[in-house]
Parts: structure tokens; C-alpha cells; sequence
């Protein structure tokens, strides 16, 4: 939050004797410190000042405020010091704006999320503008409203919407708002300021009410029925949120705001609120808060001032799993698509996929019945590019076939426009290989889409040492329009998110092969965060991928790699994961996955073709153990990434290992977790196990040198590093 533009906090008091205060930082007016203090001084000279009446506290630029400046706390990250965070709660929202002894009204439009909904709380009356965004939504940064939201909301809205409100992080609209008593009245944009003055004063003139929150009960219930809500959002949080700690520390201070009231609840959630800003968990979700946002930043592309084309008419080839979906996430963002197939039943399944996925949308809630059909008439199908002569970009994402890749991509460079970008979704092939016998490999671009496309948040655009920063800035403003972020990476096996994660289902099936029960595996990666282990997220892709991806790496990383016959006999058995049924789980339609006894003959096969159990026998591993021999090999194949230069920063991994293969967000992301743990620690285990198990361990050189010199892995690595990526 914060951003460019004036910070500061304007003061004017009008002829009527009200005291107009302004809060000013583009562009969501956030509360860095120079404005909190700003405010703490406003509101006192307001308090002196005999011509002042009442007080209308606003936002500048259409918007009241995006809530406290989210850098501050990342400075406490990097600095261990918690002392640097305002007092805001009691002494700017208790003393100088509930307590003053001139009304304050505030005027809300546009937004009042987090600390600035807690100051319109504060305030006497809430005067809205239509549709304005109303929420606390800290606890997805894994720390509870500091600025006293956890005490008046649930007294203003009612404990069991209040707790909604936070342990969701839901914003509501003003219109809702108004029917929760959390708006006194809506008002036109016009019509925002005047409305608030004359509210102010007839609070003043008492023809309205003086409304303190922290001082009403009337919407809490008993003590019996708080509790009993209460205990009701405890058991929910602790079922759907069970590693998250800010959810149920928002509840305990409610609770102690409840029984003690709400001056001690406020201190209560201030202590709390420090405690939490140091966790692991807020440190892991800012981090991630951040590297969202910082993926947008390419040296070399985004900083020599370039523009952006416009992409309004794309061409997909290929209407499978992934093409359709690629397709989907176009039209449903208004570029026009040409869905490109070799036949016509081929075309009609295609564009029978997209309209299933698009009408899925709206059963589900998520559009509009006219949005639907709207997007779906951005699309039409195609067997010839005849259609292709006026397309901005092209993506192709037909089978994995180098011959057949290079035949489309010469093709497309005869047809298309020069300016037409060419993309490939491949997830392994080299784009250098696949376009190598074209003239224009200054406009191909790996545009690679995780499965299901549509959905799924994250798009890797690959470059080589020829695409054009035109072709990546392009590319990178299509993924904003679309709705993903891009990470713009170089170009390897596997490219970024792959590549790092290839050695995690490997280390499960080795760890298998020495003896570790297969759903204990499973159960201990689920409990540490990711939604699911690798041997039901192997069922869930079919076994055909397994084999393709595994032959992939095997070629690009020989030295580093474990193969496992499990796979194989599985196949042999019959079996292809939920696609027929039948895999380490039981698939039966309305039912969880069910543990298959039967796949345990199966593995003791594998165990015996195997033979690497030390003496014939299972080996013994703590809990803690398998995690870290799963996930350590991950981190020593991202140190290779990062030394090669394949990411910009450290931090693009961290943003793509969530979204891309949904690495628990509150530990942010695999480079990120590896500092918490620590590079020695990982790499000593590694160390440890690569003498015991082979080479699949061996730690890699970076991961080595950090650890010796106690350097973080995510710091820059040195100008002498091979870089890929043109860095």
C-alpha cells in the first residue's frame, strides 16, 4: 500500500464551524506514520480550536483509506523491532477521536478497509457514498485488526457478523453495511461532504445520537450466547484454518474484549497484535504480500519506458485440457479468440470445453448469465489460419512434439502480422529448439498456463535470449488482464516452477522404496500445508504425466535424479489414479479418497526391485524428518535456479512455488521457508542423507557456499553468476 503523491493530512474548519480533516496518500490514502501522526495532531488541534464545532474525518481522491501502510510491518520483519509500530488504538481512536468532546463524523467512500474502517469505527456516525468497500481484512497478512476493529466491529455489526467479517476477510459493501448499523446513512458522492458536516453538528445539537462503540453491548448477547458463538468460530477455525494462529488469537480478544470490556479488550489486542506481527506465519504472508507485487518489476523491460500493446484478438492452437482453458481466460477478459483445431469433431469438443467451463462460472455465482454470453461470443472456431492474418498474439498449446511445434511456429511467421507475439504453453520443451527454424525468434515467448487455466492464478512467461522486452512487456500486461501473475523467467527444462519441484515427488518415491509408509507421506506434507500429498496429487494427474515429466528431467538432470519402478508397475497394474478409480486411493463419486490397501502389494514389489532399504529393512524417520526429506531436495534444486539466474529475484520463486504449485502461502513460499529454517540446517541433512542414500541428496554448490558463509538464499547472488535470463 501507500504509493506515489502528497503525504499529508489537510486541516480547514468552514463557516459553519465544522473542521474538515483530510487524509492524502495516493493511491488508497494508507497510513504510513507521517500520516497517523498527521492525524493525532489534526485531532488535537481541532480539540483546541474554539471556531471548531464538530469534525468530519475523509480520504482525498474518491477513497477514505486503504488501511495502515503494510511496509511498516515489513520493516519490523527486517529489523526484529516491534517498537517502530504506532500506538494507534488507544491514543489516536479512544482519546482523540471517540472521546472528543466535539462529534466526529466520518465520510466513507470508494474504500475503508483494515485501519481505516477502525477509524471510521471510532468515530460517531458513519456517513457512505454507494457501494463502498467496508472490511478487516488483516488476518491475511496473519495478524489480528490492531487499531481497535476487534472490539467495535463485533459491538456495531453484532458478534456473529463482526467475527465473519474478520476471520474471512470479507469486505462488504455500504449497502449491506447500512442494514448492519455499520452506515448511518448513504448519501450520493455529491452530496458525501455536506450530508457529514450537518450530521456532525446536529450530533453536536444532540437531534442525533452520540454513538460511542466501544461503550455498546446492546448487539453482544448474554455472556452464555457470546460464548457459545465463540466457541462456534473456535471449532470452525480450528477445522478450516487449523495452522493459522491469527484466527483464533482474533477470537481470544474478542472474547477478552467480551468479558472484561471494551478499554481492556483494546489494550489486549494491541499486545497481541506485536506478539503476531513477529510470528513466522505474518512474516511468510507480507513477504508474500509483497512479492506479488514485485513480479511486475522486469529490469530491462518494464523500466525503459516502454508501452504496452494492445492484444485485442488472440489465436489459440490446440482445444485440449489446456488450450480450452488458455482460450477461457481470454474471452472472460474480452480479447477475442480463434480457437485453432486438425478437425472438426476435435473443434466442436474444444469449444464444447470452453463453453462448459464458462457456464460453470455462472452455476457457481462467479458471472453473470450476460457476461457469459458475452465472453462466449468473442470465440470462434477454425481448421486453416485464414483467420490468422490480423492477430495480436498466438499461443500455442498443442501436444508435447518438437517437429510439430516447429512446423506451427514457421507457419505462424509466414501468416501472422510482424507484430503478432508467438507463444507456446509448453511446460518442458526448449523455446530455442522450438523455434529453431524461424527467422522471428525475437517474438517467441513461452506463455506457460498451469492446469485448469482458467483458474489457476499463475502464468511463467519464458524468454530467451532473443524475445524482445516488447514481446515480454506485452505478455505481461495480457497476464493483468487475464487475471494471473505473471513471472517472467528464463528459459531451462522445466523453466522455474517445474524445474524446482521435480525432485519433490521423486524424494516420495524414495523415501517409499526405503520403507515409509506411502499415506503416512501423504498425511504429514497435507499437515504441513500444501492440499495434498505427492502420491494423491500423482493420482489426481494420471500416471502418464508421471512417466512423460520424469523422462523429461532423467534427460536434462541425470546426476540428480531417483527412478522408481512404483509408477510403472502401477500402470502394469491396471491402475491410473482417480482418471479410472483406481490408484493409491479408492476414487467413489460423492466421497473423500479413500487409502486403497490393496496398492501395498504393489509397493512392496517396488521395495523389492528396489532394494535399497538399508539391511532389508524400513528405515526409521521422525515426522519431522519426512517432511524435510521431501521438501530440502526441492530447496537445493531452487538454489540451482537462483544461481543460474533463471528467476530475477529470489522472491519470483517464492510468489510462483504458491501459486504455481501451492506451496502454503503463510510460510512464503520455498525460498522464503528455507530462511526460516536455515541453509545450514538443510544443508547438513542433505549432506547427511546423500552419504546414506545416494547423490539424489547431495546439496548443490550455492546451497553449500550460503551455509558456510551464513549468507540467507535469498540474497541477490553474485554478478559472476551465470545468468539466463538477461539479467
Amino acid at each position: 500500500m501507500g504509493g506515489g503523491g502528497a503525504v499529508k493530512v489537510d486541516f480547514e474548519v468552514g463557516n459553519d464551524g465544522v473542521a474538515l480533516i483530510t487524509m492524502s496518500n495516493p493511491p488508497v490514502n494508507a497510513l504510513a506514520v507521517p500520516i497517523i501522526n498527521s492525524l493525532k495532531d489534526r485531532f488535537e488541534e481541532a480539540a483546541r480550536r474554539n471556531d471548531v464545532k464538530a469534525i468530519v474525518l475523509t480520504g482525498k481522491g474518491g477513497r477514505f483509506c486503504g488501511g495502515f501502510d503494510i511496509s511498516v510491518m515489513q520493516k519490523v520483519h527486517q529489523t526484529g523491532d516491534a517498537t517502530i509500530l504506532p500506538d494507534v488504538s488507544v491514543e489516536l481512536v479512544v482519546n482523540l477521536i471517540e472521546d472528543s468532546k466535539k462529534p466526529v463524523v466520518a465520510a466513507v467512500q470508494g474504500l475503508a478497509l483494515g485501519g481505516g474502517l477502525e477509524l471510521a469505527l471510532g468515530s460517531h456516525a458513519r456517513v457512505a457514498a454507494p457501494r463502498t468497500q467496508l472490511g478487516l481484512p488483516e488476518l491475511t497478512l496473519g495478524i489480528i485488526p490492531g487499531f481497535g476493529g476487534t472490539q467495535r466491529l463485533p459491538r456495531v455489526v453484532g458478534l456473529s457478523k463482526g467475527l465473519e467479517m474478520m476471520l474471512t476477510s470479507k469486505p462488504i459493501s455500504s449497502e449491506e453495511g447500512l442494514k448492519l448499523g455499520l452506515v448511518d446513512v448513504i448519501v450520493s458522492p455529491e452530496e458525501l461532504l455536506k450530508v457529514s458536516r450537518q450530521w456532525a453538528l446536529d450530533i453536536g445539537e444532540r437531534r442525533k445520537p452520540w454513538i460511542r462503540s466501544l461503550h455498546r453491548t446492546d448487539k453482544l448477547g448474554s455472556l452464555s450466547e457470546a460464548r457459545a458463538v465463540l466457541n462456534k468460530a473456535r471449532q470452525h477455525a480450528k477445522k478450516t484454518v487449523p495452522h493459522l494462529p491469527q484466527h483464533q488469537a482474533c477470537i481470544d480478544v474478542v472474547e477478552h474484549g467480551v468479558v472484561h470490556g471494551g478499554y481492556s479488550g483494546n489494550l489486549r489486542e494491541a499486545e497481541v497484535f506485536k506478539q503476531l506481527v513477529l510470528s513466522d506465519t505474518s512474516k511468510g504472508l507480507i513477504h508474500v504480500f509483497f512479492a506479488q507485487r514485485t513480479i511486475l518489476k522486469v529490469p530491462g523491460v518494464t523500466d525503459i519506458g516502454l508501452k504496452p500493446r494492445d492484444v485485442k484478438k488472440a489465436a489459440v492452437i490446440g482445444g485440449g485440457l489446456m488450450g480450452s482453458g488458455i482460450a477461457t481466460a481470454l474471452i472472460l477478459s474480452n480479447i477475442r479468440v480463434i480457437l485453432k483445431e486438425v478437425n472438426s469433431e476435435y473443434l466442436q469438443k474444444g469449444i464444447k470445453t470452453i463453453q462448459g467451463n464458462v457456464n460453470g462460472l455462472v452455476s457457481k455465482g462467479k458471472l453473470t448469465k450476460q457476461k457469459a454470453d458475452g465472453a462466449l461470443s468473442l470465440l470462434k472456431g477454425a481448421l486453416d489460419y485464414t483467420e490468422f492474418r490480423d492477430v495480436d498474439m498466438v499461443i500455442e498449446a498443442v501436444i508435447e512434439n518438437v517437429s510439430l511445434k516447429q512446423t506451427i511456429f514457421s507457419d505462424l511467421e509466414k501468416i501472422c502480422p510482424p507484430h503478432c507475439i508467438l507463444a507456446s504453453n509448453t511446460s518442458t520443451i526448449d523455446l530455442n529448439i522450438i523455434g529453431e527454424k524461424t527467422r522471428s525468434q525475437y517474438r517467441i515467448v513461452g506463455a506457460h498456463f498451469f492446469s485448469p487455466a482458467h483458474i489457476m492464478p499463475l502464468l511463467e512467461i519464458v524468454r530467451t535470449d532473443k524475445t524482445s522486452a516488447q514481446v515480454i512487456l506485452d505478455l505481461v500486461t495480457v497476464g493483468k488482464i487475464i487475471k494471473k501473475s505473471p513471472v517472467v523467467v528464463g528459459n531451462c527444462t522445466g523453466f522455474a516452477v517445474n524445474r524446482t519441484f521435480f525432485p519433490y515427488s521423486q524424494s516420495a518415491h524414495l523415501l517409499v522404496n526405503l520403507g515409509v509408509d506411502v499415506f503416512r507421506i501423504d498425511r504429514l506434507i497435507s499437515n504441513f500445508g500444501l492440499p495434498m500429498g505427492p502420491f494423491q496429487l500423482q493420482d489426481l494427474a494420471g500416471y502418464g504425466v508421471a512417466v512423460a515429466v520424469a523422462k523429461e528431467f532423467a534427460g536434462s538432470f541425470a546426476d540428480r535424479i531417483f527412478k522408481s519402478p512404483l509408477v510403472d508397475l502401477l500402470i502394469k497394474g491396471g491402475r491410473n489414479g482417480k482418471n479410472n478409480g483406481k490408484g493409491y486411493y479408492i476414487y467413489e463419486k460423492g466421497s473423500k479418497p479413500k487409502p486403497d490397501p490393496s496398492v501395498l502389494a504393489i509397493i512392496e514389489e517396488s521395495r523389492r526391485l528396489c532394494n535399497i532399504m538399508p539391511n532389508g529393512k524400513p528405515i526409521s524417520v521422525t515426522d519431522q524428518e519426512i517432511v524435510e526429506m521431501i521438501l530440502f531436495p526441492v530447496v537445493n534444486e531452487a538454489c540451482r535456479v537462483l544461481e543460474e539466474g533463471i528467476v530475477i529475484r529470489a522472491s519470483d520463486l517464492d510468489i510462483a512455488s504458491v501459486l504455481g504449485m501451492s506451496f502454503p502461502n503463510y510460510r512464503g513460499g520455498i525460498v522464503f521457508w528455507a530462511d526460516l529454517v536455515g541453509a545450514k540446517h538443510i544443508y547438513t541433512s542433505l549432506k547427511k542423507w546423500a552419504e546414506l542414500y545416494g547423490n539424489f541428496f547431495k546439496p548443490s554448490r550455492y546451497l553449500e557456499e550460503r551455509a558456510i558463509k551464513g549468507i540467507p538464499l535469498s540474497a541477490p547472488a553474485s554478478s559472476t553468476a551465470r545468468s539466463k535470463a538477461r539479467l
